[in-house]
């Protein structure tokens, strides 16, 4: 899909720490809810989208990504269009499990709340959260604590009570029981909607608090997921460590980009020129950036067909038509050949050897 070039990053969005974070490019996951809510109010997909280069075709194509500067002008146009100061609130709490992929079923299928904890703020990049979060446990009281990616100034409020109002929302229907925290610490002023947020949230709230917090019950970290399933967990757990093995390693940024796009597109895998497209570039500029880098776009691809190849061989019961349909190949003679070429091996070899 051939994407506008978003507008230019503003002063205001570079990170915490000097660093320019706006062009880091995540899935589009869990902004289902937002959309659907501005939909209640009358407003298109196209109306939020203004600016970002984004068209209301990407909502729903899980091999777009999305930039935190593209994220930020999102939420600034839901503010400016939308007259209902409850938006926020009244989109996380629209949000469903599925909005937010392979994240929220790994999250459901976890063996009790504290794994489903862990493994969120371990993978939380791939929720693509404008509030950075970090968690621990201190003094007898379990602590969620948000801090600001980039700075949110006025924006601030709405994108706290969305992702607060997304959290309790995920986190109730992972339990599948109302979710009842010691309080919420948010370091604004209160709003003219200030009561409706004990309603939301089930407990105190106090703003101007200088931190953003959620503090609640460390015994609720036992409490077992009613969907838990450790086969399921383990396959999306494999999923998730590789798309964030993908943004975590130590390959050049631009690499590390086209491999979790790879990784995270259902078996379709780009050509050159739609990749191209995506990173807003040339062919030309894509495969000489990559010279530069000692890999060419075919060794990328092919390493991403292969790992996803041993992992369905390795870890699943599936066909060889099946694997090679979700390695992104029509032909599953083609698919052999491919994989001895890469391993030595055919795929019925690999599959021997593991088990």
């Amino acid at each position: 899909m051939s994407l506008k070039q978003p507008a230019s990053p503003t002063p205001e969005l570079v990170g915490r720490y000097g660093t320019d974070i706006t062009r880091m490019e995540i899935p589009m996951l869990g902004l289902a809810g937002l959309f659907d809510e501005m939909a209640t109010q009358g407003w298109q997909a196209r109306d939020l989208l203004v600016g970002t280069g984004l068209s209301p075709e990407s909502i729903n194509n899980s091999s777009v990504r999305i930039s935190h500067h593209q994220k930020v002008l999102l939420f600034r146009n839901a503010q400016r269009l939308s007259r209902d100061p409850l938006l926020a609130l009244r989109a996380g709490q629209r949000q469903r499990l599925c909005d937010f992929g392979v994240y929220g079923y790994a999250l459901s299928s976890s063996q009790n709340f504290g794994q489903a904890v862990s493994l969120g703020i371990r993978h939380i990049k791939l929720a693509g959260p404008v509030l950075e979060k970090t968690f621990r446990v201190e003094g007898g009281v379990a602590i969620l604590e948000g801090h600001e990616v980039i700075a949110l100034g006025k924006l601030l409020p709405l994108v706290s009570e969305f992702w607060f109002s997304s959290m309790q929302t995920l986190i109730e229907r992972i339990l599948d029981r109302p979710f009842r925290a010691y309080r919420l610490l948010l370091p604004y002023a209160a709003p003219p909607h200030a009561a409706e947020y004990a309603k939301v949230f089930h407990c105190p709230v106090e703003f101007e608090a200088g931190v953003i917090q959620w503090q609640f019950d460390p015994a609720l970290l036992d409490i077992p997921c009613p969907n838990a399933n450790p086969i399921t967990a383990d396959l999306c757990l494999q999923f998730c460590e590789r798309m964030l093995g993908s943004l975590d390693s130590d390959e050049p940024e631009f690499i590390k980009t086209i491999r979790l796009a790879h990784l995270s597109g259902q078996g379709r895998f780009a050509g050159a020129d739609e990749m191209a497209s995506r990173l807003h570039i040339s062919k030309r500029t894509l495969h000489r950036r990559l010279v530069f880098l000692g890999v060419t776009y075919q060794d990328i691809l092919d390493d991403v067909r292969r790992r996803l190849a041993d992992e369905y061989l390795r870890n699943t019961m599936l066909s060889m038509d099946e694997i090679a349909e979700r390695t992104g190949f029509s032909d599953t003679s083609n698919f052999r050949k491919a994989y001895r070429k890469w391993t030595g091996l055919s795929p019925n070899e690999y599959r021997r050897q593991q088990q």
